[in-house]
Parts: structure tokens; C-alpha cells; sequence
């Protein structure tokens, strides 16, 4: 992540609205429309240079709001998308899920490890501290930011995810001497 100059970055990391489902096209509800315009009041105020996507419609749903105050684009970048546990259904998914923040590489039948999905937000991580931007939006979805957070601080783990909220934001923040975050959100 060396520029070769100083470096001081902002990411501004969110989990999308509420949903009407997991399914890629899975709208907002209308308490998630109504949650996206929250968001959009909460930020409005910060500086934001660029806003990256994950393309699942509840994600660009929940940042559209704010895109539209802002006037910038919104980005779309599979690397965002929500993390695959498995292709196969699991009556106890949750202690499966659990099991992949213990087990880092473990992998289940058409999924992908814990280190692969995190891997993927890093390399994203990386390419935003590579361009120009200094304040960054990305919006995500839970199971892929907590293992971003879990990057940064090997304690963020399965409790911390069951603790986010629909919406979240943390700001990232990146720079020659830490990398820090800080929730900002708390909607619980």
C-alpha cells in the first residue's frame, strides 16, 4: 500500500439497508428506503471524493440517496459483493458460519474460505489507497466488512458480526503510521 508519499486516507465502510432478502436483486424495504435517506442525512456533511458499490441492488439502493446529494457516481465492483459460504443449504449455517472465523481457510462445497472473501475487500482496500481519492465511500454487505474489520483487528470476529446493524458505517482510516477504524453508526 506504499504510494511513495505520505498517506492519509478516509474509507468510509457501510453495510446496505434493510432488505427484502439475500438474493442479489433483493430490493430495500421500505424501512431500508427510509434508512438510505438517514444515511444519506448522517453523511452529507463529510467529504466523499468517490462512492464504490458493491452491484447487489440493496447496496446501491442504501448509498443512492446520498450519490444523488453529492452528485457523484456510484461505482459498481464485484470484489464488493456479499461472501459465499457454501452453494449448499445448511440447517445449522450459523455454527458453519461460525466455524469459518475460527477457521480462516476453511472451505464448504461451491463457497469460499474466510481468507478468500477477505482477500477480495482488501485488494479494494488497496486499490483506493493506490488512486487519488483521499475520502472514499464503499458499501457492502456484512459477512465481507466484518472480515475487513477482522483484517485490521484479529479480534473482530462471529460475535462482532452478529452486532452489526442494517445500515452500518465505520470510517477506515489509513495512513503512513496505522490504519484505525472507528464505528460511526449504531442503530440497534
Amino acid at each position: 500500500m506504499n504510494r511513495g508519499d505520505r498517506m492519509d486516507e478516509t474509507i468510509y465502510v457501510i453495510r446496505h439497508c434493510e432488505a427484502e432478502g439475500q438474493a442479489a436483486d433483493a430490493p430495500l424495504t421500505e424501512r431500508g428506503w427510509l434508512q438510505a435517506k438517514e444515511l444519506a442525512g448522517f453523511l452529507s456533511e463529510r467529504k466523499v471524493d468517490r462512492i464504490i458499490s458493491s452491484p447487489f441492488l440493496r447496496a446501491i439502493q442504501s448509498i443512492k440517496p446520498f450519490a444523488d446529494i453529492k452528485n457523484l457516481e456510484i461505482e459498481q465492483e464485484e470484489r464488493l459483493t456479499e461472501r459465499v459460504l457454501s452453494s449448499t443449504f445448511f440447517s445449522d449455517w450459523m455454527d458453519k458460519l461460525k466455524a469459518t472465523y475460527d477457521e480462516l481457510d476453511l472451505k464448504y462445497e461451491g463457497g469460499e474460505t474466510s481468507n478468500e472473501a477477505m482477500n477480495r475487500i482488501i485488494s479494494v482496500v488497496e486499490d483506493i489507497v493506490e488512486s487519488h481519492a483521499t475520502h472514499t465511500v464503499i458499501v457492502a454487505h456484512g459477512g465481507i466488512i466484518s472480515l475487513l474489520l477482522h483484517y485490521y483487528d484479529q479480534s473482530f470476529g462471529f460475535e462482532q458480526w452478529k452486532e452489526l446493524s442494517n445500515p452500518d458505517v465505520y470510517e477506515l482510516n489509513i495512513s503512513d503510521q496505522a490504519t484505525r477504524y472507528t464505528r460511526l453508526w449504531d442503530n440497534r
